[in-house]
């Protein structure tokens, strides 16, 4: 019973520590937990630029860069910029051991979303190429049947014609429609790789064809295309999503090679 609880307790120590929050791409973030954690070589270096000419407390007078130190295969960029927001929700990082003891390991004070920087939007284009490709071919898989007589698949005798045959049995069963069938979520990468795509066929949509195009379910869609996209409250595309303009140049870049 004590020890019950002594792991229900949360060490504070660290709770006011000052703490970073980043947004990185999928593609980052795989990379990084790939990173064997006996390896004691750093996983990036951060650059803070500061414009002298500029006010103290102006936000533009601070540029952060990220330079990945890993050297991965493909297309991978390297450099990433970090747009720093401090307008955010109070947040707290916690953590949590295999022994179940939790921790808060700090108080977030600067949002950061990581972005390729604009040299290196043309290798991203093609990495998501890449990977729009990967996820468009389908793995067939063949199974063996044990009992090849096939005695699961002949009628047994008797059966036939005991079917019954009253009012309620001759209704055609009505076909599900699609709206009422289990959507399956897709990777994130992989659908934020086919959502490139459907927008470089037309650059509006709405979320209702985004769910038939894509086949996924309405809420998963609503959370890449908060990531991705505006939205259109007013005006000739009223109801609609279009890229955001920093995902608009990767896209363009890529359909004009």
């Amino acid at each position: 019973m004590e020890e019950d609880e002594g792991s229900s307790k949360v060490e504070t120590a660290k709770a006011e520590r000052s703490v970073w929050l980043m947004k990185c791409p999928v593609v980052v973030a795989k990379s990084w937990q790939a990173h064997p954690s006996s390896d004691p070589n750093p996983l990036a270096k951060v650059v803070l630029s500061l414009d002298p000419l500029r006010p103290p407390d102006d936000p533009s007078s601070l540029q952060f860069t990220m330079e990945m130190a890993t050297t991965e295969p493909g297309n991978m960029p390297k450099s990433y910029s970090l747009n720093m927001s401090k307008d955010i929700v109070p947040m707290s990082v916690f953590s949590e051991t295999g022994h179940g003891k939790v921790a808060v390991e700090g108080k977030v004070e600067h949002k950061f979303d990581m972005k390729p920087n604009s040299e290196s939007i043309e290798e991203y284009g093609k990495l998501c190429r890449e990977r729009t490709n990967k996820s468009m071919i389908r793995n067939r898989q063949i199974q063996v049947i044990n009992n090849d007589r096939g005695a699961h698949m002949r009628p047994l005798p008797g059966i036939i014609g005991l079917v019954s045959s009253t009012s309620k049995d001759k209704k055609k069963t009505q076909p599900v429609k699609q709206s009422d069938m289990k959507r399956t979520r897709r990777d994130r990468g992989e659908l934020e790789d086919i959502m490139f795509k459907l927008f470089e066929r037309q650059p509006n949509w709405a979320l209702k064809q985004l769910v038939q195009e894509t086949d996924q379910p309405a809420q998963f869609l609503k959370e890449i295309l908060n990531e991705l996209c505006v939205y259109n409250k007013r005006g000739a595309n009223q109801g609609t999503y279009e890229l955001k303009p920093e995902y608009k140049k990767s896209v363009e870049d890529t359909g004009a090679e």
